[in-house]
């Protein structure tokens, strides 16, 4: 398999987190008399040297979409009239006791129901053999990126629990950062679960696949991906496919 001469990194963000980590770099630029600050350095946030980024706005209008459709007709108008005014956060809060009530496994799903073209496009990368090695990685690396490394590996066939046991690894790593991330979601309405990872989420997101789609594979090829490109992907994680 040939390497890609540039590594490359899927960020799969949303656009509150590429505004916000453009904020936060600006803010640290700033403090810094000794280093230069250019309209770059707050465009491409937390972007490393000789990396090809591939920038995937994973909860983009489908995923909105979903979110908006529960909302009442007042609530819906109150957060149209914030985000018009540009009170982004405070819109998102009209949006958060339905994201609360549908819990991270909730989201989960949903945003694979909804999100199939966004899956397709991280796919797309993934299926070039040239562009591996790859670094999948959103905010926290729990919630965006643990959805497409399951999907992965619910494509490679490997054990739901050895998954399940993996994801939770995740978990102590989250702990240092983890009172700014609460202070961070209590900002939009959000409870401490959206800062840590759902003990299930594996084994339910494996469930959902295959009683509503058949499977991964048959998941995946609803969202455009064909079979080629899963056979890339295998031959290049398997070596023997």
């Amino acid at each position: 398999m040939a390497e890609s001469p540039n590594p490359i990194a899927l960020w799969i963000n949303t656009g509150t987190e590429h505004i916000e980590q453009a904020q936060k770099r600006d803010a640290k630029i700033k403090a810094s008399a000794a280093v230069p600050q250019s309209n770059d350095d707050v465009a491409e946030p937390l972007k490393i040297p000789g990396v090809a980024y591939h920038e995937i706005n994973f909860n983009g209008s489908s995923f909105s979409r979903m979110l908006m459709s529960k909302l009442s007709w007042r609530e819906f108008l109150k957060l149209v009239g914030l985000m018009a005014a540009g009170y982004r956060k405070d819109a998102i809060k009209i949006l958060a006791p339905h994201m609360e009530e549908m819990g991270l496994v909730g989201l989960a799903t949903e945003s694979l129901d909804v999100c199939t073209s966004e899956v397709k496009k991280v796919f797309d990368v993934l299926a070039k053999g040239e562009n591996w090695p790859v670094l999948v990685h959103c905010t926290q690396g729990k919630d965006r990126t643990g959805l497409i490394v399951m999907l992965l590996l619910f494509l490679l066939d490997v054990d739901v629990a050895a998954i399940q046991k993996d994801y939770l690894l995740s978990g102590p790593e989250l702990e240092a950062e983890k009172p700014e991330r609460i202070k961070e979601i209590a900002s939009i309405g959000l409870s401490e679960q959206f800062a840590s990872c759902a003990p299930d989420v594996v084994p339910k997101v494996h469930a959902h696949l295959e009683e509503k789609y058949g499977g991964v594979e048959a998941y995946l090829l609803s969202a455009g991906i064909t079979k080629e490109q899963l056979a890339s992907i295998k031959r290049t994680l398997h070596g023997d496919m």
